[in-house]
């Protein structure tokens, strides 16, 4: 077996529950990548429902991770191991109805919740690294009706879940900006810690009388 069960219905459920770029589902799928671009926009693909290759046996979540935080990786398909097994640990699946209100849900992210990176939206939202940063620079093919709501109030995530990611970024600058703290204070009891010679007093000039 060269491609997933189901090729399309996989490549739904990846654009929909992970951060993998089009170019990494349409490989694993065998697809063309416009095509993954089209199921992320919601012009292709809209009455499929997601095939979880994960609960199949199909991928493992660490090789979606791993595909995740290198976006040159490539999908391997666990080809000796397809199998039904119940579904562990991952995003939800986004219902199709869901799907049209995703870009919302960005916009007012990416407005409220500046420092949320583009893995944890894509968490939250259940999309792809390519649409948020196509509505982070209003790139994206229908920028001009995209209104941000609240995911919450949309039905994409839990408050718990977005109160959780925004603690969790807030702790990540928090330490940021910390360690940088630290570098400027040591850059400053190294600049303290110069010898300073103060230049000598000017000899008189005449006799004094």
């Amino acid at each position: 077996m060269t491609q997933p069960l189901m090729p399309m219905a996989t490549a739904v459920w990846l654009v929909d529950n992970t951060a993998l770029t089009f170019k990494q589902i349409a490989l694993f799928c065998q697809m063309h990548e416009l095509e993954v671009q089209g199921i992320a926009d919601g012009t292709v693909g809209t009455n499929i429902v997601g095939q979880d290759p994960t609960a199949s046996g199909q991928l493992t979540w660490d090789e979606i991770n791993r595909c995740q935080e290198d976006a040159s990786g490539v999908l391997k398909l666990s080809v000796d191991d397809v199998k039904a097994m119940p579904r562990t640990k991952g995003p939800r699946y986004t219902p199709v109805s869901k799907r049209q209100d995703k870009p919302d849900a960005i916009a007012w992210l990416v407005r409220h919740h500046p420092e949320l990176s583009d893995l944890q939206i894509s968490r939250l939202v259940g999309t792809t690294k390519p649409t948020i940063s196509a509505i982070r620079d209003r790139s994206h093919w229908n920028i001009q009706n995209i209104k941000p709501q609240d995911p919450v109030g949309l039905g994409l995530c839990r408050q718990t879940e977005l109160d959780e990611a925004v603690r969790s970024a807030a702790e990540r600058r928090r330490k940021a900006d910390e360690k940088a703290g630290i570098v400027s204070a040591d850059e400053a009891v190294e600049e303290d810690s110069v010898v300073r010679v103060d230049p000598p007093a000017p000899e008189p000039t005449g006799d004094e009388s």
